[in-house]
């Protein structure tokens, strides 16, 4: 495959490889060395692009796993699946400074969370994907879906409730 072949391939989706690594990765800077990493490997297999029945399927899978493995990597150590880097203007003190520990004591329950309960949550609750996506990203059945949801959201709140309950971490 020639160069121009492969830029009307791959360009359409370029953007959507670099939203997913930014909603995986959180950090721009690292969502667009990530895209970048995938767009050299898929050149680097531009000879074999045609054997691939969806590019942009294969693309998002290979953009999937580079994230979570940048995640689980040690050179990771400052990436974090949840963001706290939001600001409120029309709230209290007191209001941002609780607002500051809710977001910290869900980052630290979610840290806890077994791992694809940490990225059903994270994609469904805070990326705001559906059930299908989220499936079809995690490459799990939309009911296992439901499942790893339904105890995330449930461990969460559990958790939570301990913490405001009786006020020990």
């Amino acid at each position: 495959m020639k160069q121009a072949e492969f830029l009307n391939v791959v360009m359409p989706f370029k953007d959507k490889l670099y939203r997913l690594a930014k909603r995986l990765l959180i950090s721009k800077e690292e969502a667009e060395d990530a895209t970048q990493e995938i767009l050299l490997k898929l050149w680097a297999k531009n000879t074999k692009m045609s054997n691939y029945n969806n590019v942009e399927a294969f693309a998002m899978t290979m953009t999937k796993n580079f994230c979570l493995d940048r995640l689980k990597s040690k050179q990771a150590g400052n990436l974090k699946l949840v963001h706290s880097n939001y600001r409120d203007e029309n709230i209290s003190l007191q209001g941002h400074i609780e607002a500051i520990d809710s977001v910290a004591w869900v980052q630290k329950i979610m840290e806890e969370l077994p791992e694809q309960q940490k990225m059903v949550l994270q994609l469904r609750d805070v990326e705001q994907y559906d059930l299908d996506e989220i499936g079809e990203l995690l490459d799990m059945k939309p009911t296992a879906v439901r499942v790893a949801l339904s105890r995330a959201r449930k461990e969460v709140r559990n958790k939570l409730m301990e913490k405001h309950n009786y006020g020990i971490g």
